[in-house]
């Protein structure tokens, strides 16, 4: 399998915008809560443009930037690259579970559920490393978690994703699915070893980079979903050790603690294990 073009900003913005949109978000957040925020939002702005005295000249092009990003459909590419990992942490200090890591824009929800131990939907001839990722969903106290969900998604070998390919043809839930654990909260994995690839950068967010001589590289990384009934939702990414951009991700996603090793198993197939530890919730914002 080869393919014979590169999907675009353009057409994977519009893709992220309009699966965004269908699913309208709400949130509770009082007058005073949201007048708080928008008042340091503003002031800590404010703070920047004193502190390096922005010119007009360069306001202007932020001006133009800003409609050229809504215009091309790259808020949810550029927010998810740039904001995100902000959000995550911040939300994050409080459990004690797994760590998280940003969705990015690329998350598809319904994925087909392949019970514990399954392979992941792909291509007769798909490309790629193959891997075992097998793991287990416990709670706080050690206990396997039976019926927990763990979704999967992850770039192909040549770096794209299903369903925001930009019309390469590659199958709708290629490389996309949903496991549940067994009885001890155990689930097997087959599937293949992504690769690093580069965000679309040839419309507004790739002219951000290029402003601060940036690049546009994510580390090879496998993104989940992670959860069961009354305890809260994980989403997070792991990468692997000795991988390219992992030092260097653009998302600056990347945590210690969720490095892979893949090693060699019995039938010489890299394998690795991964456990995920999952916090109790009492706020539902955080429920499944």
């Amino acid at each position: 399998m080869t393919t014979s073009a590169v999907p675009t900003a353009a057409g994977s913005g519009s893709a992220a915008t309009d699966k965004f949109k269908s699913n309208r978000i709400t949130s509770d957040t009082s007058p005073e809560r949201a007048a708080a925020i928008y008042k340091d939002v503003l002031s800590k702005l404010g703070e920047v443009i004193h502190e390096h005295e922005v010119t007009y000249q360069e306001y202007r092009v932020l001006k133009q930037w800003l409609i050229s990003v809504g215009e091309g459909g790259e808020w949810p590419l550029w927010l998810d690259v740039f904001l995100e990992h902000f959000i995550e942490d911040s939300n994050s200090r409080i459990f004690n579970g797994t760590k998280g890591s940003i969705e990015g824009p690329y998350y598809v929800p319904d994925a087909p559920n392949l019970g514990s131990h399954a392979t992941m939907p792909m291509r007769e001839d798909e490309k790629g490393t193959a891997l075992v990722f097998k793991g287990q969903v416990r709670d706080l106290d050690g206990n396997g978690i039976d019926g927990a969900s763990v979704e999967l998604w992850h770039a192909d070998s040549d770096g794209y994703y299903s369903q925001f390919d930009d019309g390469l043809g590659i199958p709708e839930w290629n490389l996309r699915g949903t496991f549940t654990t067994d009885s001890e909260g155990r689930y097997s994995i087959n599937t293949i070893q992504p690769a690093p690839y580069q965000i679309p950068h040839d419309g507004p967010t790739g002219e951000f980079i290029a402003s601060y001589d940036g690049h546009p590289w994510r580390p090879a990384h496998l993104h989940l979903k992670v959860t069961a009934p009354g305890k809260r939702l994980i989403t997070t990414q792991l990468y692997f050790t000795g991988g390219k951009w992992v030092d260097d991700d653009v998302a600056g996603a990347v945590k210690p603690e969720l490095m892979l090793d893949p090693k060699p198993n019995d039938d010489g197939v890299d394998q690795v294990v991964y456990d995920f530890v999952l916090d109790p919730v009492s706020d539902p914002i955080y429920v499944a």
